[in-house]
């Protein structure tokens, strides 16, 4: 497997005056890669300029270590692409219209039909794989896009917003399929989300775009190590008082605009917090988690990004 799964340089896509993407340039390594922003951020443009089904208007991508320009072909048959919108053709069987997909990546169609099975099975569809697509519920069309996407074993497989319109039960079957995907069977995964919580879960490295650029992108452990858990302590205690107190245990400090003292405490919880204002005899009327470290982060880079060009 290459040192990188997706290289940029420059990547733009650009629709009458508005940038989809501006100038985007990463290096991301093999694992769960999370594609992380808002809605309209970018992140579908990027998937479809990378497996070419938009032609960028500048710049270069490489994609498993080839250049998608030379060698779109080849890369094709070794990614899988689950979009977001719903890509089942009308009138077919689940199982059929997976082993057309197979066939479609070049396998024959007895391999195919056979692995078509195997990757129903792994995403849980059970006989519902013999009734038309059609009239699928949600969580089951989303079964068979995730099967469609995989059964030719590709060795990246981008996913755009699987977790769309499913509730809390199907939404955490589907996220533990995708987490197995990448642990336990070594393909590299693409999440593209809006839900920071869908990425943290299952993802090891994570790349934010906003706007069509690229805000941030690094490993998960180490973004979420450039920033210490805080707190917010609400008192009827004067708030030098509780600053002074806190910085007595080596914790930084800021005076909010509410009057309310904000807490770099660095700790798991805030039990440590509470037994430093007990022991001064400050009662907190409320303690405040702040975000965690990556949400923290997200917002961060939402709020001070700049604007692409026109």
């Amino acid at each position: 497997m290459p040192d990188t799964v997706i290289q940029t340089e420059g990547l733009s896509q650009r629709f009458g005056s508005q940038w989809a993407l501006h100038e985007v340039s990463v290096s991301i390594p093999p694992g769960a890669i999370g594609l992380l922003g808002p809605n309209g951020a970018g992140k579908s443009t990027f998937m479809k300029c990378l497996l070419q089904l938009l032609k960028p208007t500048s710049g270069k991508a490489w994609l498993l270590g080839s250049d998608i320009a030379r060698a779109g072909r080849d890369i094709r048959t070794r990614v899988g692409y689950a979009p977001e919108q719903d890509c089942h053709i009308p009138g077919m069987v689940g199982c059929e219209y997976v082993t057309y997909c197979a066939q479609l990546s070049g396998m024959p169609f007895q391999d195919a039909r056979q692995r078509a099975h195997e990757m129903l099975d792994f995403v849980g569809m059970g006989q519902e794989r013999y009734r038309k697509v059609d009239t699928y519920s949600t969580g089951m069309k989303q079964r068979v896009k995730l099967a469609q996407a995989i059964v030719h074993d590709p060795e990246i497989v981008f996913l755009d917003e699987p977790t769309n319109g499913l509730d809390p039960s199907g939404r955490e079957q589907i996220l533990e399929l995708i987490r197995s995907l990448w642990k336990d069977h070594g393909i590299s995964v693409v999440l593209s989300s809006h839900l920071l919580s869908d990425v943290e879960r299952i993802c090891d490295q994570i790349t934010i775009i906003a706007l069509g650029k690229v805000l941030m992108q690094d490993r998960i452990d180490r973004l979420k190590a450039q920033r210490k858990p805080t707190a917010e302590i609400i008192t009827e205690s004067p708030a030098e008082t509780v600053m002074a107190c806190m910085q007595h245990s080596g914790w930084q400090t800021t005076l909010l605009t509410n009057g309310h003292v904000q807490v770099e405490h660095g700790c798991d919880h805030l039990g440590p917090l509470v037994e430093a204002l007990d022991q001064a005899g400050i009662t907190p009327l409320e303690i405040l988690q702040s975000p965690n470290q990556l949400e923290a982060l997200f917002v961060q880079a939402l709020e001070t990004h700049d604007e692409p060009a026109s």
